[in-house]
């Protein structure tokens, strides 16, 4: 029911996670990122908890490998579970349990692992690696580009309805946190004109967190 991709920026070290499902409000429950530690994607069959797991070993100084292998070899029903993980270092590492839904895949590379279930044809995860390597500029538009090229190469086989982005650097809360958590229309064009909108206020509200006194003006009625 899902496709997503992990992701590192090799030039500012920013990670990000990018994912959409036929199920309602995926981004609540796949999607992991920890500022100088990695990104985490759990999925099918969702358990949350290997999400802040991975993050959490990933923290200790596990590399992602060493995280996956942990889950695996400490978690029940792994057989159901895909976890996706990419760590400060750029290396990735994927788990998919032989019990994922329906057609499922994977893929991965330095800086990037992808991965799905339910999937319209096994090809689309390595598709969205070659596009995230193909890509430039920020985090945030490349996984925005990952994700059409996902939907290009067949997405889920039937048509989804919600889509998020995450994306952590330096501080230590998300500096985007994004959703689309249920539309009939395309829910990755929706995030994608979301983004079109936060991205050019995303720094300003680091800012505001940080020093109020050096904030721009906010930009609604009664600011001065």
């Amino acid at each position: 029911m899902t496709f997503s991709i992990v992701a590192r920026c090799a030039g500012t070290g920013m990670f990000g996670v990018a994912v959409s499902s036929s199920s309602p409000a995926v981004a609540a429950r796949c999607a992991y990122a920890r500022a100088g530690v990695g990104a985490v994607a759990s999925q099918n069959v969702t358990d949350p908890s290997l999400g802040t797991r991975a993050l959490d070993l990933m923290a200790l100084g596990a590399g992602a490998a060493q995280a996956i292998e942990v889950l695996r070899g400490s978690t029940p029903h792994m057989e159901f579970r895909q976890v996706l993980a990419v760590d400060a270092h750029g290396a990735s590492a994927i788990h998919s349990g032989p019990r994922a839904l329906g057609t499922w895949a994977e893929a991965k590379g330095q800086d990037v692992a992808c991965g799905g279930n339910l999937l319209a044809n096994p090809d689309v995860p390595q598709r969205m690696v070659e596009a995230f390597h193909a890509s430039s500029g920020h985090l945030g538009d490349r996984l925005v580009e990952v994700m059409r090229a996902a939907l290009e190469a067949g997405g889920e086989a039937g048509p989804v309805h919600s889509a998020g982005m995450k994306l952590v650097d330096k501080v230590s809360w998300p500096v985007a946190d994004l959703r689309v958590d249920w539309t009939d229309d395309c829910p990755i064009e929706a995030l994608a004109r979301l983004w079109g909108i936060y991205k050019p206020q995303l720094a300003d509200y680091v800012t505001r967190a940080l020093d109020p006194s050096a904030a721009p003006s906010y930009g609604v009625p009664g600011d001065e």
